[in-house]
């Protein structure tokens, strides 16, 4: 296993061999009021001029100290999260609206956003002094298929589904992707962290009940989660505007999407059995439970009486 000092010059000698772009005539668009073009490989440059250094320095930095500090981070942006998002929603999708800055390509925004969570892990897991521990390769094995399908699948769906149909879908604020993507920094570098550097695994007498049972709720909420994405990608590719998602988990609540996920996460915290894996479940549920509050309404609203009223919004039966 490569000590601290070691994994950075690892780190630093790939950085190295890394080709610079040259295609000087590729651009990406974001919307604004008109649309601006800004330079990929000016951009990809500059991203690796930041974040070479960055990412030597949280490989590196293995110490209790910063992971405890990210720790509490992690807890105390949860309650502003869940009060703000209470009364103002991130501006996308159903509640897309101008005045957050420059916009782009959904499929592109959700890839980006959520990529911490494949290339730091896989940075940081090698340097952790269980990086060979089978427990701790098969339990960041579900956090990482997730994420696969978050970061890889599930555009690449939304933008066939999206390019197909007639009618385009709107922008994603970049300032949203962006505070996704500390987000995604922040916890990734928690989880695998986590599970490849500090917890005990030795001592742990009840490591294959907890991984079994909780990778069975994650199992469970994973497959909820998708089957709802999927439905709702599809009532996009058939155009004409929004409609009443109908069937299965949607005869139950508003969200099943949201309810899959915050169900996964469950599962997760039983499987780490850490305060990084119940953190991330408790900032899931004051991101997505306000949010699906906030769909709900917004269903009702516009499609009034054709709206089944028996429907709770996330929580079967309860909320």
């Amino acid at each position: 296993m490569l000590g601290d000092d070691e994994a950075l010059e690892t780190v630093m000698e790939v950085g190295s061999l890394l080709p610079t772009p040259t295609v000087v005539d590729r651009r990406v668009k974001l919307k604004t009021g008109v649309e601006d073009l800004v330079n990929l490989p000016n951009l990809i440059s500059m991203s690796r001029l930041i974040s070479g250094p960055f990412l030597g320095w949280m490989i590196r930095s293995s110490n209790p100290t910063f992971f405890h500090n990210c720790l509490i981070a992690l807890y105390l942006i949860a309650p502003p999260t869940f009060i703000s998002l209470r009364f103002l929603q991130a501006p996308y999708g159903k509640h897309r609206r101008p005045g957050w800055g420059p916009t782009m390509s959904p499929p592109l925004a959700w890839f980006l956003m959520e990529s911490p969570t494949l290339w730091l892990t896989l940075l940081l897991f090698p340097s952790g002094r269980h990086s060979s521990n089978p427990k701790a390769l098969l339990l960041i094995t579900p956090f990482l298929f997730h994420y696969f399908h978050r970061t890889c699948l599930y555009p690449l769906r939304l933008h066939r589904n999206t390019a197909s149909s007639k009618s385009s879908a709107g922008g994603f604020p970049v300032s949203v992707a962006a505070m996704a993507f500390g987000f995604n920094l922040l916890n990734a570098y928690l989880q695998g962290r986590w599970v490849s550097e500090y917890k005990d695994y030795e001592s742990d007498g009840w490591f294959w009940w907890r991984f079994m049972g909780g990778l069975a709720v994650f199992v469970y909420g994973m497959g909820v989660n998708i089957w709802s994405d999927s439905v709702l990608v599809g009532l996009k590719k058939e155009g004409g505007g929004y409609k009443v998602p109908k069937g299965g988990w949607f005869e139950l609540v508003s969200c099943p999407n949201y309810y899959g996920e915050i169900v996964e996460w469950g599962g997760w915290a039983v499987m780490t059995w850490s305060w990084a894996g119940l953190g991330f479940f408790l900032y899931t549920c004051a991101n997505l439970v306000p949010r699906a509050r906030a769909n709900h309404r917004w269903y009702l609203e516009k499609f009034g009486e054709d709206y089944p009223k028996g429907r709770k919004a996330v929580i079967p039966f309860l909320y």
